[in-house]
């Protein structure tokens, strides 16, 4: 299956099983990027209420300008967040975050610093790795910033949908000297699997073998296991093996603030002095790219996290988002495994994150669709917080109904064909924008 197809653009459709639609039943499951609770709204948590309400309070909160890097209290508290409040890194203080308008504002920004950065220390072009498969965005980020070389590394196996680990040790022994290799943690995109502790003590000991430049994007942390620490594990490992680093980090996911474009890039040097430099150029190029970030979203991040109570219910509303992400999962798992689902799907219960993948072929995809009005991108992937003690028996169902006509037609069950999008040059993809 071709997973890097996915569509690039993609229209909005409604987003929750719904009773006015006319016969037949109507469910739409594609991954759009909200969490939604169980009634199919959009959920935002009541901490998030709370610290609105205390802004609208406070009587000397004024609307200036930010500074260039934003607010210092809300780069602290997302370097802490990350790193670890006792991380090496801090206690030397050779880590520090910017603020950068969401997770792609921090890949764009980092990406154009690496190639000038690399362009003056290292006279070869420099090669970009990027799992497959992978976010689109990552490629055009790189393509953009001017990297001409840019790879995959197997990320995937699915014809056993599990991680490529040794494929992708392998990439990692062939690529070349201070090449660039983007790591997506705390849920994987669009694979919904992360690498275990050991097998991410593993790839850090072949990067550090091979000058490999970490480089980590991280949507949302919290909710891949429910434990902050755990899903940070990966960065923090890779600090305490001494590695300089990038990290594009996204608050919207697990802050629930959408449309606050909230996100930071936080980057680990090795030493004080490089880490001064770095700010420079980077404040330098945010003026010069968006002037200065927004405040309120950013405004509610930091609250949060320096409140101890606040911190303390967010922490718990987080724990709660991942526990039924998790439990819808093992529920829709058991169900097609009650309904005698011909092709095992038993590894959809130990995905992690706000999306499942199913590895749909594009015949059950089209069945799913067509014959019963259950609507998925074109890879099979599933928002799980859309599905809900309501619909999940249809879903289970229709799944099941789909897996076993495409058994009776396998001639039809093909692997997933390569979108238009993919089967054009980045540069005309990037016009389509």
């Amino acid at each position: 299956m071709r997973l890097h197809s996915c569509p690039f653009l993609r229209t909005k459709s409604p987003t929750m099983l719904t009773t006015r639609t006319p016969a037949p039943t109507r469910c739409t499951l594609e991954p759009e990027v909200e969490y939604y609770a169980e009634d199919g709204q959009v959920w935002t948590m009541s901490v998030v209420r709370k610290v609105q309400r205390q802004m609208l309070t406070e009587p000397t909160r004024c609307l200036e300008y930010l500074s260039v890097l934003g607010q210092p209290e809300f780069n602290r508290a997302a370097t802490a967040l990350i790193l670890g409040r006792e991380s090496i890194a801090i206690v030397e203080n050779r880590a520090d975050s910017i603020q950068v308008p969401g997770a792609d504002a921090a890949l764009f920004m980092a990406a154009q610093f690496l190639k000038q950065w690399f362009t003056i220390t290292h006279p070869r072009p420099t090669t970009v790795y990027i799992s497959e498969p992978c976010w689109e965005s990552h490629t055009f980020a790189f393509h953009g910033a001017g990297f001409t070389d840019i790879r995959h590394y197997q990320y995937w196996d699915s014809e056993r949908a599990r991680l490529a680990i040794p494929q992708w040790l392998q990439d990692m022994e062939n690529a070349p000297e201070h090449s660039i290799i983007v790591l997506h943690i705390a849920a994987h995109w669009p694979s919904a699997t992360d690498p275990t502790p050991a097998e991410w003590k593993e790839i850090a000991e072949v990067m550090k073998r091979k000058n490999l430049f970490p480089f980590f994007f991280v949507t949302s942390l919290g909710l891949a296991s429910g434990d902050l620490h755990k899903d940070a594990f990966p960065v923090r490992h890779f600090v305490t093996e001494r590695f300089e680093l990038f990290c594009a980090q996204s608050f919207s996911k697990n802050f629930g603030l959408y449309n606050q474009r909230v996100g930071s890039l936080t980057f680990v040097s090795r030493d004080n002095q490089s880490l001064v430099r770095i700010r420079s150029q980077l404040a330098a190029a945010a003026m010069s790219t968006w002037g200065n970030p927004p405040n309120m979203g950013a405004h509610i991040v930091v609250t949060i996290l320096n409140n101890p109570a606040f911190f303390t219910e967010w922490q718990h509303s987080i724990r709660n988002m991942a526990r039924r992400l998790m439990l819808t999962r093992e529920k829709l798992s058991e169900e097609l495994r009650t309904l005698g689902t011909p092709r095992p799907l038993n590894y959809i219960s130990r995905q992690i994150g706000l999306y499942v993948f199913a590895d749909f072929t594009d015949s059950e995809i089209e069945y799913l669709k067509k014959r019963r009005h259950i609507h998925l991108t074109s890879i099979g992937q599933i928002n799980m917080s859309l599905i809900n003690n309501q619909n999940l028996p249809y879903v289970a169902r229709c799944i099941n109904e789909a897996v076993q006509a495409a058994g009776e037609h396998p001639a039809s069950a093909q692997a997933t064909q390569p979108s238009l999008l993919a089967a054009l040059p980045v540069s005309q993809i990037l016009s389509l924008q």
